[in-house]
């Protein structure tokens, strides 16, 4: 007992150390963790003792971080980004994976079921390193970031049924048929308990819970409901993390989704860190010793390979540059393929030998990832020097009485029409670059930028405006704009102009002036005219 607790705080302290010295390189703290779990290994001679313990904490940090992806997938969220996620991201793992299963089987000593799992695992990418970095560096919302964030999104959901397949895979069945009708029955079960279900029940917990105001009853809730839904899908047979990811999916759908998300990321993350410690523990120095050249071929083959593929599938719908940066930013190997890995070394389909050579070798390419992405458009440069099309970087200042025009549709050309004809000072923020590039034909104050950030909207001057109109019909974006002006300051003189009645419920909550409902206001237009006899009889 005295040397578990002598482990924890020396694991704790060296993480520190190390994620203080890491993080004023912008290395993320994932490789901090890993090396701190690689430093405690050899220095407690772990590497042979057991840590089901440590591991089954560790797999709830995967838990957790399904959980939050879970929480980002509700149908509006997808429908949005649906030619990122669906098809390029459907290309990037099913060319990724069938080339490296055909691979796996002709280069190395293993079965198909074996090879295929080795191939859908390495065709993921590291979530948690790419979207770190690139939320750091504000690049999230680049033409780049916008299509990397779409095929993570996707590779999030492939995780599922790669694990699933895992599963089908290490049990012996004489039909294989049948096993996977009634893994799918049982999916569809656990789907409608967890998901069909928690849409009904979890509105009505979470109101009763949150009609005390505590904020650690709400998190012990939220505990609840996470590791209930992940025991519900292992009994039916599932990882816990496909509970925990419908259970995010069900929240994602009531109005307590960004409450619960924000709780639960700090908890998440040392999860996550204890996950990664883990990895560390279970990296053998002797293997880079005795296979330190075929590790660096794999290392090199697996990232030249990857970031080929993802050229390839977007060159022709995308730019060059954006294409060419997406594939450096998506070269690496992820943290999920660590875990899938995992399961398949101990349910006896991957030997110990290959899974140390897979280990180090997916470790490596995600220390890579931070030192690339820092400097990814330096190399794109030399390889692509084309202007690429990315949001602008706004300087602050400058702007004074002024209104804010978000969006540069239909709606928003015929306001700025207006103002410019009548003389009011006005700047427009409009995320497509078609529309950006019809504005300044036009000679308008346009910017192409993302009006759902907090940081857009201070740089250009929101708080001392005279008004912001938002002028966009996508309800998902309608809202962040919302929540991020609200956040700001709810005074702000606001005017919003919503499609219906249930566009409108979802801004209820933010304190907006003025809304001006779409169909409301024709209805009393065309009654108007009615009653005044201004329709003629045709």
């Amino acid at each position: 007992m005295e040397n578990l607790f002598l482990i924890i705080i020396s694991t704790i302290l060296i993480s520190t150390i190390l994620n203080v010295f890491l993080k004023k390189l912008d290395i993320p703290t994932i490789i901090g963790y890993i090396f701190a779990g690689l430093i405690i290994n050899y220095t407690f001679d772990l590497f042979h003792t057991d840590s089901e313990a440590l591991t089954l904490i560790a797999e709830f940090g995967i838990v957790f971080l399904m959980f939050t992806i879970g929480l980002e997938f509700s149908i509006k969220h997808l429908n949005a980004m649906k030619r990122e996620v669906f098809l390029f991201g459907s290309f990037q793992v099913i060319f990724s994976g069938l080339l490296f299963t055909a691979l796996a089987l002709f280069l190395l000593d293993v079965g198909t079921k074996t090879a295929i799992i080795l191939g859908f695992a390495l065709s993921l990418s590291s979530t948690a390193i790419v979207l770190k970095v690139l939320n750091e560096k504000n690049q999230i919302h680049t033409g780049y970031g916008r299509t990397t964030l779409g095929i993570l999104i996707f590779q999030d959901l492939a995780v599922i049924p790669i694990l699933l397949m895992v599963s089908i895979f290490a049990k012996d069945s004489d039909s294989v048929g049948l096993l996977i009708l009634q893994t799918i029955g049982s999916a569809i079960i656990v789907f409608a308990i967890l998901f069909m279900g928690g849409r009904v029940v979890l509105d009505k917990f979470f109101g009763w819970v949150t009609s005390v105001n505590s904020e650690e009853i709400f998190l012990a809730s939220v505990l609840f409901v996470v590791m209930s839904a992940s025991f519900i899908a292992h009994v039916f047979g599932f990882s816990y993390t496909l509970g925990a990811f419908i259970a995010g999916m069900a929240i994602a759908e009531t109005k307590f989704k960004y409450r619960v998300e924000s709780d639960l990321v700090p908890f998440r993350d040392i999860l996550l860190g204890v996950f990664f410690v883990t990895i560390g523990m279970q990296i053998d120095l002797s293997t880079i010793l005795s296979y330190g050249h075929i590790i660096f071929v794999l290392l090199v083959s697996i990232m030249l390979i990857k970031a080929l593929v993802i050229f390839a599938i977007l060159y022709k719908s995308l730019q060059r540059r954006i294409s060419l940066k997406t594939a450096l930013a998506l070269f690496q190997v992820g943290e999920f393929s660590l875990a899938i890995l995992a399961l398949a070394h101990n349910n006896g389909l991957l030997s110990s030998t290959y899974n140390q050579v897979l280990i180090i070798t997916i470790v490596a390419s995600m220390i890579l990832t931070p030192f690339v992405l820092k400097n990814i458009t330096k190399i794109a440069d030399k390889f692509s020097p084309e202007t690429e099309t990315e949001y602008e970087n706004i300087s602050s200042g400058g702007y004074k009485n002024h209104i804010i025009i978000c969006g540069y549709g239909a709606l928003g050309q015929k306001i700025a029409k207006h103002f410019k004809k009548i003389g009011i000072n006005y700047i427009i923020l409009e995320h497509s670059m078609n529309f950006v590039n019809l504005g300044r034909e036009r000679n308008e104050p346009i910017i192409l930028a993302n009006a759902s950030r907090v940081d857009t909207l201070e740089a250009v001057g929101i708080r001392e405006s005279v008004a912001v109109i938002v002028a966009i019909d996508n309800a998902s974006k309608l809202r962040l704009i919302c929540e991020a002006i609200s956040s700001i300051d709810s005074d702000i003189n606001t005017v919003v102009k919503v499609a219906n009645k249930s566009h409108q419920e979802i801004i209820d909550g933010f304190k907006i002036n003025h809304i001006i409902n779409e169909s409301e206001e024709i209805a009393k237009i065309l009654i108007d005219e009615v009653l005044n006899c201004k329709i003629k009889n045709i």
